[in-house]
């Protein structure tokens, strides 16, 4: 859709370019979203492609992912020993709602920023505990934890002159083992739950904790830590007591809390099998 009342497009080359932003200036970085619906407040745009950003970059100590890195360039992360987590990465970048056009301009920061309960970025970025550095608009840096990232239904903690720079995959999910489920109303639908557990692997590889990660049912991603794979009754517990269950036209709240139910038990099964 054309935004016919832009005047004007900033191909951000340094980050005083950022000072643009503002509430009638906004970052593009692949547009899926952007230029989706009308938005006749903007008067301009600020490019952050054009700061040439490395789609991956791989640390010693984990993965770094940047926000302009297109959800076609993550499908295709090339596998790395010993990371147990690599198949999560496909498996979230599949659930996006959209073309093979929109995957190969959708961007990982677009997803995460956009803030939809089901954002597949929002599922991996949480899932693996990621860290997100946020260039703010004073000129400060802040790294936020993944799961403070998104507070409700296309709300996030950026302020109108923030930009979300990156995202940082620590080493140790890289090596945890994960397990995935996906569920909508129809075979090609927007998520109606999205599921991924991670079992990790203390220092001595005996087995570790338990992270169960539930978004797409939920305004906001919702995490259920234990110190090792819990009982069926009390994974089931927990997951009953979340109290942000959502009705869209995508799911009905009861609905998405009894596919939750049985998507987790789900993944607590297969990944009590990992570690037996």
């Amino acid at each position: 859709m054309d935004l016919s009342t832009l005047t004007r497009i900033i191909p951000a080359r340094q980050r005083s370019d950022l000072d643009a932003l503002g509430p009638t200036v906004v970052p593009l970085a692949g547009g899926s979203e952007l230029f989706a619906d009308p938005r006749a407040h903007l008067t301009g745009l600020v490019d952050l492609q054009a700061f040439g950003w490395p789609a991956l970059t791989f640390p010693s100590d984990g993965l770094v992912i940047a926000a302009t890195c297109t959800l076609a360039e993550l499908s295709r992360l090339p596998r790395q020993a010993g990371w147990a987590a690599h198949p999560l990465f496909y498996q979230c970048c599949t659930a996006l709602f959209g073309s093979f056009k929109v995957w190969n301009v959708a961007t990982v920061g677009g997803n995460l920023a956009t803030s939809l309960p089901a954002g597949p970025m929002i599922t991996l970025a949480v899932a693996l505990d990621a860290e997100l550095l946020v260039w703010r608009g004073d000129g400060s840096d802040e790294i936020v934890p993944a799961g403070e990232f998104v507070t409700g239904n296309m709300t996030n903690v950026l302020g109108p002159t923030d930009v979300l720079r990156s995202v940082r995959v620590p080493l140790t999910s890289l090596q945890a083992t994960t397990a995935y489920r996906k569920i909508a109303l129809s075979p090609l639908g927007r998520s109606g739950a999205v599921l991924a557990g991670r079992l990790d692997r203390a220092a001595d590889g005996a087995d570790g904790r338990f992270v169960l990660t539930v978004t797409a049912a939920t305004l906001r991603p919702v995490q259920l830590r234990y110190p090792r794979v819990p009982a069926a009754n009390e994974l089931a517990r927990d997951i009953a007591a979340i109290d942000c269950w959502f009705t869209d036209a995508h799911g009905a709240a009861d609905w998405r809390r009894a596919m939750g139910l049985l998507l987790g038990e789900e993944i607590r099964a297969e990944l009590a099998l990992v570690g037996s």
